[in-house]
């Protein structure tokens, strides 16, 4: 099986799941359709289709149809998933458990690929009955938690405990790692401005570092987003753009840029070397002589870039990556004393839980009181 994606006008993306004759999974393709008109990114898009292609091949390997998939299956689709090797080599520093079949080795799927692989067979079954085609219950159990209501850290109801909304918890999924965002150092951050050969390169790094936008946030940009007069730059919600590359957040915000090392590099890359014959109000373009001259930059465009730049720094590491100068912008705020509620706001985040993860990374009353214990036991050893 196979899963093939189309491109059509207006930067949309038609995605479909390929059964071995190479013929369209109707089911598949209805509930990919469905999430194409809840506006569902491409990149979800996407991914769903390659989690569905696991639980068909779990079916073949089982014996079963879609239709026959029940509770009790869900375990031995667990069980089948933490033995299926991963094709996409993984770029670890640490070791890893490697398996090796007809096709040669490989790594096992994360278990946090596992979770999101339940959690779209669960939206699939959710589909499949909402929409008629099948009749019964979830096959991926899901059971209230209460726990998940007495931990203030996570996420609340808006209406607390009158609200509808209750905490609920998959039965079949796998413990994750919670990690923190690693954010480049000063030395890095120097290292990799140094090796940016283009102003178009660097106004993208810098908007990232000093910004904390969001790769696809850069690649949206248009001209008339950037108010240089008022130091703003506008981040809008836009499913447009020629190459797929589009916000993760459906909240438009403004970001403020005092620091003026970022607006002036762009000013100087869209009066000196942006193609001025451009019929694209895309901030960033693809300049040079070539054949895609004016066209819009890419997401992996991006990251070629950013790869290249790290390599000629010497700090080319599996997590300097770019949304790296997002998590150094966030983790810099919150050194510098940036409310939480307030970094939030800047960043996008929906959640203040997506927030805390820089708590984590440096939390400045772990500190103090760390130094207080460590001066009283000095002073104490005296």
């Amino acid at each position: 099986m196979r899963v093939r994606q189309q491109h059509l006008d207006g930067g949309k993306l038609r995605v479909e799941l390929l059964s071995d004759e190479g013929e369209p999974v109707e089911v598949v393709s209805g509930f990919l359709r469905f999430l194409a008109a809840r506006d569902c990114s491409p990149n979800t898009l996407i991914a769903y289709a390659y989690d569905l292609r696991h639980l068909w091949r779990f079916f073949a390997r089982q014996g079963l149809t879609w239709t026959e998939f029940s509770a009790p299956d869900s375990i031995a689709l667990l069980e089948y998933l933490r033995a299926v090797p991963s094709r996409r080599p993984r770029q670890r520093m640490t070791l890893t458990v490697a398996t090796v079949d007809a096709d040669g080795p490989g790594t096992k799927l994360a278990a946090t690929t596992v979770n999101r692989i339940l959690a779209a067979v669960s939206s699939f079954y959710e589909y499949a009955i909402v929409s008629g085609l099948l009749e019964g219950v979830n096959p991926i159990e899901k059971r209230p938690d209460p726990a998940l209501q007495r931990v203030p850290q996570r996420h609340q109801p808006f209406m607390g405990r009158a609200s509808r909304q209750r905490p609920i918890r998959r039965v079949v999924r796998v413990k994750t790692v919670q990690k923190v965002p690693r954010p480049l150092d000063e030395a890095q951050v120097i290292a990799l401005l140094g090796q940016l050969r283009t102003l178009r390169d660097r106004a993208i790094v810098l908007l990232m570092l000093q910004g904390g936008l969001r790769p696809g946030e850069v690649l949206g940009l248009h001209l008339d987003d950037i108010a240089y007069g008022r130091r703003q730059v506008t981040v809008r919600h836009r499913d447009d753009h020629p190459k797929g590359a589009r916000s993760k957040s459906r909240t438009e915000r403004v970001v403020d840029l005092h620091e003026p090392e970022t607006l002036a590099t762009i000013s100087a890359y869209v009066m000196s070397e942006r193609p001025s014959d451009a019929d694209l109000p895309l901030v960033f373009l693809i300049g040079g002589r070539g054949k895609r001259r004016h066209e819009a930059l890419s997401y992996d465009g991006l990251v070629r870039m950013f790869s290249r730049a790290c390599t000629r720094a010497e700090i080319r590491e599996p997590w300097v990556t770019p949304h790296a100068c997002r998590h150094t912008h966030a983790t810099r705020m919150w050194d510098g004393g940036m409310r939480e509620l307030t970094l939030q706001k800047r960043l996008g985040h929906a959640s203040p839980e997506s927030t805390r993860i820089y708590t984590r990374v440096s939390d400045p009353a772990v500190v103090a009181e760390y130094n207080r214990a460590l001066g009283q036991r000095n002073g104490g050893a005296r």
